[in-house]
């Protein structure tokens, strides 16, 4: 791997010309406009995402393998940055793809948490590999082995040798005692940012401030919700709701998350942090009704955020960093899409729901 300026030259080349690729404004339009599932995938094939579509046999279009082809292509983005970024750069990029292996964990563990107590159901691995995420040769995880284990905590216990192993198997026990996947998941979300969050930090100059903007403010939407949803949905604890969040971030910090588990104005605790977005508080006025708008709002904060690493001087790791997210984010908005099609929904049901990736690009990076 190449290093410094021109390490990042070459890199940030081949990332404007994948970021060119992502959709525009009009593409999101029409593809929302779509009659059907068939006639979105067909406009889809006229996509950068297309050669993944036309990888499927027409007897399996299902929503469930379209989302699947469009994430191959996400992976083979993820991966062509990763192998080919500049040494101080590798790090970060590939503990922020871990994201993908972390969530393929999840849905590992769920499912064999599932056929456990439910005796009959079926492989698991018939039921999961569709679900997960196609990492290929950039994973630890060991997963058939994990999902033929036969129960949690044999399924931990196969994780052994991993970077996961300790983390899993210290949260087991609480686990256990409540027959709940919770502690589980959380200590793998907490455990995973940690780890980007310590990357970020490991670096130095633009690199180090490019990073921390970008990822830490996908640290405060992630912060943020779970404080808010632990309070609102589950009523934790103020001791509980600060072990299960993150004492740091770019905007939200320790003092404010502390805040939120002792009490305070949830609404007034947004406005203060985020004074550039107009009257967020309105969506905890109703916090049932409102988290789904705010995450939304705060995700698409964090779009804004990666578009700024676009301006400027491109010799440093937010091009890479950001677009990686944006990528991601754009799937989350086809992933929308294709069951919103599949489910025959009016549009005026699921727009609401779609972040515009596309919408909010217009003008950047001399688009």
């Amino acid at each position: 791997m190449a290093g410094g300026v021109a390490g990042y030259a070459a890199l940030n080349a081949r990332v404007r010309v994948m970021f060119s690729y992502l959709l525009r404004a009009p593409d999101l339009s029409a593809l929302s406009e779509a009659a059907d599932l068939q006639s979105l995938v067909s406009a889809l094939k006229r996509t950068a995402y297309g050669p993944y579509l036309d990888a499927i046999k027409e007897k399996e279009t299902s929503p469930r393998a379209i989302i699947l082809a469009l994430k191959k292509r996400l992976a083979e983005s993820s991966q062509s940055i990763i192998r080919t970024s500049p040494l101080q750069a590798h790090r970060i990029l590939a503990q922020l793809y871990r994201y993908f292996e972390v969530n393929n964990l999840k849905a590992l563990l769920r499912g064999v948490g599932v056929a456990a107590a439910r005796p009959g159901a079926g492989p698991v691995w018939d039921q999961v590999r569709e679900l997960l995420f196609p990492t290929e040769s950039m994973t630890v995880l060991p997963a058939q082995a994990m999902a033929e284990s036969g129960s949690v905590a044999a399924a931990v216990e196969v994780l052994r040798g991993t970077a996961y192993y300790e983390t899993l198997a210290f949260a087991l026990k609480r686990s256990t005692a409540e027959q709940s996947l919770f502690p589980l998941e959380v200590a793998l979300d907490l455990f995973y940012w940690r780890r980007v969050w310590q990357e970020a930090r490991r670096l130095r100059g633009e690199d180090q401030a490019q990073a921390v903007r970008v990822v830490g403010s996908l640290v405060d939407t992630n912060n943020l919700m779970w404080a808010i949803r632990y309070r609102v949905y589950q009523g934790l604890s103020e001791e509980e709701l600060i072990n299960y969040t993150l004492p740091f971030g770019f905007r939200v910090r320790d003092e404010d998350v502390r805040a939120v588990a002792a009490g305070a104005d949830m609404a007034a605790v947004l406005s203060r942090l985020f004074s550039g977005i107009p009257n967020i508080g309105r969506y905890l006025e109703e916090p049932r009704a409102g988290l789904p708008g705010l995450e939304l709002e705060l995700k698409r904060h964090v779009m804004r955020q990666c578009l700024a690493a676009f301006v400027g001087n491109p010799f440093h790791i937010g091009l890479p960093l950001a677009y990686l997210i944006l990528h991601d984010l754009e799937i989350q908005d086809l992933t929308v899409l294709v069951e919103a099609k599949a489910a025959r929904l009016p549009t005026e049901e699921f727009r609401p729901f779609l972040l515009g990736v596309a919408a909010v690009r217009v003008g950047a990076a001399g688009d």
